[in-house]
């Protein structure tokens, strides 16, 4: 279960433990709890445990934590976060940032942020990126190697960050890695007020692109919106696959829009198409393909699903995401001084439950560890 409550974005995975009954400080790293669990529940716990495990792993936590919150602002302002469109998750950010702070235990954020870039601009994939936890995996006996980009989780020698990344992800995500070394490679030597700015500028998809899938969503009210459109994404790799089939390339955008024309509640996502195959215009084969993948098995009331193909020129003015103005954009993001003397912040719902710092003008300073 996915939401947001005070603010804060929770991922609640839910799994049932052979036990009797379960401590309040119960210790999912203890293998013993793990056993003759099914598989559902094992899934579930995967990411929990990892997390754990990468902060316990860390040699700074506090240098990890700030250099996530960076790259995950990074992913999502270059179109490569998130993994139901086969780009990064957060657990597959935190892996290669852990991987990173290992490696550079001693290194300011700055420097780690630099080091993370030129780290996997120049990593051989698909070898694996595994943090060093005590355990010991032969990479040659890797069977996840038949993936792009395979990240091992540090709770088990032989289990890996699920991945949808498709040849098309792998090019874009690999060209975002490499656009940050060149950018990053001299860091250190930037002023933070301006030119570091610049590894966050919206990846600009109008300009890059000439023509777009237009994906359109809509449902009768925004209850039964939110089930159909979840249900959709989460097979988006599938019509991915379909397009790359006949395109050869195709850039999943993950935002999502709202088509103020139409009068129904709906979602619509605009993925960027192969330049070099403007002879693509026939979409109705995909469309019919993927309606059937979809359609089938759901057990909600069906909502549309509509793709059609638009020109960079007719997509509407609130998809027009480029930096566009050529001014020099300021960094998005801050260093915490922990030193600082903080007021504590408490929700408003359970008042005993910490959510973060009062700032000087009266605001609420949300911390992250990263998740």
């Amino acid at each position: 279960m996915r939401f947001t409550f005070d603010g804060i974005s929770v991922d609640l995975p839910y799994a049932q433990l052979k036990v009797l009954n379960v401590p309040e400080n119960v210790d999912i790293l203890n293998l013993s709890l793990l056993t003759n669990i099914d598989e559902t529940s094992w899934k579930s716990l995967s990411g929990v445990r990892a997390n754990q495990r990468i902060l316990l792993l860390v040699p700074n936590l506090m240098n990890f934590q700030s250099m996530l919150r960076c790259l995950k602002l990074w992913a999502k302002r270059r179109g490569v976060y998130g993994n139901l469109n086969g780009f990064l998750g957060g657990v597959h950010l935190a892996v290669l940032a852990a991987f990173v702070c290992q490696n550079q235990p001693n290194a300011s954020v700055i420097a780690l942020i630099s080091n993370f870039f030129s780290t996997y601009a120049m990593w051989p994939w698909p070898t694996p990126v595994m943090l060093q936890d005590g355990m010991s995996s032969n990479v040659e006996d890797v069977i996840e190697t038949r993936f792009y980009m395979p990240i091992r989780l540090p709770c088990s020698p032989y289990e890996y960050c699920h991945s949808n990344v498709t040849k098309s992800t792998f090019t874009k995500i690999r060209a975002e890695f490499l656009r940050g070394h060149s950018m990053t490679r001299d860091l250190l030597k930037l002023k933070l007020d301006s030119d570091v700015g610049r590894i966050f500028e919206p990846f600009p998809y109008s300009t890059n692109y000439t023509r777009f899938v237009k994906i359109y969503l809509s449902a009768p009210d925004q209850d039964e919106l939110g089930d159909w459109v979840g249900w959709v994404k989460s097979h988006f790799r599938c019509l991915l696959l379909k397009l790359e089939a006949v395109q050869g390339f195709c850039d999943p955008n993950p935002m999502e829009y709202v088509d103020m024309d139409a009068s129904e509640p709906n979602v619509v996502f605009y993925w960027g198409l192969n330049r070099s195959r403007s002879n693509f215009v026939y979409i109705e084969p995909v469309e019919e393909d993927f309606s059937r993948s979809i359609y089938c098995g759901y057990y909600g009331i069906r909502g549309k699903m509509e793709l059609s193909i638009v020109q960079a020129s007719e997509l509407p003015k609130n998809a027009r995401f480029d930096s566009g103005n050529g001014k020099k954009m300021k960094a998005c993001w801050k260093m915490l001084d922990y030193n600082q003397r903080r007021t504590p912040a408490y929700s408003q719902h359970l008042p005993s439950y910490f959510v973060g710092y009062v700032e000087s003008n009266g605001d609420t300073e949300y911390p992250s560890t990263g998740g």
